[in-house]
């Protein structure tokens, strides 16, 4: 079997572990002559799979027992209307760091619905670099403030949280599970399951319990966290089959050694993309600041589209796939997620290296 070296940006690579685990179990899920996807949410069997992966999700990213677990739909763009129809009041405003197209969405939304107001922002720059120099001590009309922990589009990654003294929620999808978090640092934290943690369908909520009780009351009961946290996410019908791959993808990071491995090994593989980058005498640019570089998005142009176009195609000969960058940045996207394996980022750097002294 010939599989791709996978460098989308989500859907993503998925561990070959856990999609072994998942075909050899597909028919038959733990002798209940059943598929996962045949399974009926309310079944005991479900039920383990459930449960299994709330408890590993917990476990792993040191989730106390003041928050919460949710496992949601809609993705994290669900999410952008969720957050300020349950906590925006209209006497409040929300306050937003902007750092790329996810977060212009997010304020976008909240915007619809409350109060808001753009505290930092590196749009200027065209999102080259995380705007870290702001202060939230005055802010006592706040909600909250919400953040983009790392940013698909345009490579760049907060390396440090602000310290803040009013409600912190980050949108996580494409860098929760790779590297340590201090989730206590956050009041709510949302992402997107196909970038790190399993494929596309469910989105993980971790929310602090206190902030749970203070949702607004005249949400429609489908969108107000209290319903799925009184329910364990069961209110109605879960993902079941998202759910399920998740469980395994957090098996899969134990085996492997835990966060604090992911972390050194997505280091490591970062490290070598950029290298090829650094030491290509500016034949490859990069688009974020050295300081705010992403270990999940590597972001980079050519001298000319002709050239871009060329690199790409040849990459697919190689078997290098999913290198398009996004159009707001043009250019090449290397997306290196947890799944990405070390070889597949030193077949890249080489392929550059090759590229760059044809062209």
């Amino acid at each position: 079997m010939n599989r791709a070296y996978n460098f989308n940006a989500g859907p993503s690579a998925l561990p070959l572990a856990v999609l072994e685990k998942a075909q050899s179990e597909l028919l038959n899920f733990n002798g209940t002559g059943m598929s996962v996807m045949e399974l009926s949410h309310r079944s005991q069997a479900y039920d383990e799979v459930h449960n299994k992966a709330k408890q590993l999700l917990k476990e792993i990213l040191r989730v106390p027992d003041s928050y919460d677990i949710l496992f949601l739909q809609g993705g994290a763009s669900l999410q952008f209307a969720m957050i300020p129809m349950n906590f925006l009041p209209q006497e409040k405003k929300a306050y937003f760091v902007l750092t790329g197209s996810w977060s212009e969405k997010a304020l976008k939304e909240a915007s619809k619905i409350g109060k808001t107001d753009v505290i930092a922002s590196s749009k200027e720059a065209n999102y080259t670099h995380i705007p870290y120099d702001f202060q939230t001590e005055n802010l006592h009309d706040a909600a909250y403030l919400h953040i983009t922990s790392n940013n698909t589009i345009f490579g760049t990654q907060w390396k440090k949280f602000p310290k803040t003294n009013i409600p912190l929620i980050a949108d996580m999808s494409s860098d929760i599970l790779s590297r340590e978090i201090n989730v206590e640092q956050f009041d709510l934290i949302y992402a997107g399951a196909q970038k790190n943690l399993g494929p596309s369908g469910v989105t993980v909520v971790i929310i602090r319990k206190d902030l749970l009780e203070k949702t607004n009351n005249y949400v429609p009961t489908i969108l107000n966290y209290q319903t799925h946290a009184n329910k364990n996410s069961l209110y109605n019908t879960p993902p079941t089959f998202a759910i399920y791959m998740l469980s395994l993808v957090l098996e899969w990071v134990q085996t492997e050694g835990g966060l604090l491995k992911i972390e050194q090994r997505n280091k490591e593989k970062a490290e070598i993309v950029y290298r090829a980058i650094d030491e290509s005498e500016g034949f490859y640019k990069p688009h974020a600041h050295q300081d705010s570089r992403s270990n999940m998005n590597v972001t980079f142009t050519l001298p000319s589209k002709e050239l871009t176009q060329q690199f790409l195609e040849k990459a697919k000969e190689q078997n290098l796939i999913g290198l398009n960058g996004h159009r707001s940045v043009g250019g090449c996207r290397a997306s290196i997620y947890n799944a990405v394996p070390l070889e597949a980022c030193e077949k890249l750097a080489q392929f550059m290296a090759d590229f760059r002294k044809k062209y």
